[in-house]
């Protein structure tokens, strides 16, 4: 289910729930949205999936997590699936808060509610239901970008798409609008590939 995407310049933005990085990004396009004109489809992609087949995965070294990893983006693929892009992403925002700035990785059912979506999505969390699905968006934005990168990965109907931005913390007000309007500017310079510094810890704000 997609229902017809609100007026204003179209913006794909995959994302794996599980990153707080793409967390702190997505803060960043709700503050775009409120001083550009612009309309965002919220698609789910996937680590566990960009990482499979690698002697280790860098999200999970140890090994410790497993499925549990990809619970949250099955249930946000459910969303998107059932109930449509403005309920992914207010599922999204209510999820995000409990799994990066309270890290409470319990709270998946709390976030539909929160979100008024109904609590039994979260009952695919841990199967395969929704696999498919997520590897199919999570192969979009690869062929966009590359398999070299991760999430986020951000698309703008009027220039191109690129991995990123990695922001933290994420700007506020005309801040984020600047940003915005640089990120335009250089996902649509076909020779432009790269900017790149060292990461901190991620800042929520």
């Amino acid at each position: 289910m997609d229902e017809q995407a609100p007026a204003g310049v179209r913006v794909d933005f995959w994302f794996d729930p599980v990153c707080p990085y793409t967390w702190i990004t997505s803060r960043w396009l709700r503050e775009v949205e409120r001083v550009r004109d612009i309309a965002v489809r919220w698609r789910v992609m996937s680590l566990a999936v960009l990482n499979e087949g690698r002697d280790v995965d860098p999200e999970d070294p140890e090994g410790l997590y497993g499925e549990y990893m990809k619970a949250p983006g099955r249930v946000c693929a459910a969303v998107r699936e059932r109930h449509g892009n403005a309920a992914l992403g207010r599922y999204l925002d209510a999820l995000g808060v409990r799994l990066h700035e309270r890290q409470d990785w319990s709270g998946m059912t709390a976030a539909l509610a929160e979100a008024g979506l109904p609590a039994d999505l979260e009952s695919v969390a841990m199967t395969t239901e929704y696999d498919a699905v997520v590897r199919a968006s999570h192969e979009e934005a690869v062929a966009l970008v590359g398999e070299d990168v991760g999430t986020p990965v951000l698309a703008v109907e009027v220039a191109g798409a690129l991995f990123g931005p990695v922001v933290s913390p994420a700007p506020r007000g005309e801040a984020a609008g600047r940003l915005w309007d640089g990120v335009v500017l250089m996902s649509g310079v076909e020779c432009f590939h790269e900017f790149k510094r060292p990461y901190g810890s991620p800042d929520f704000g």
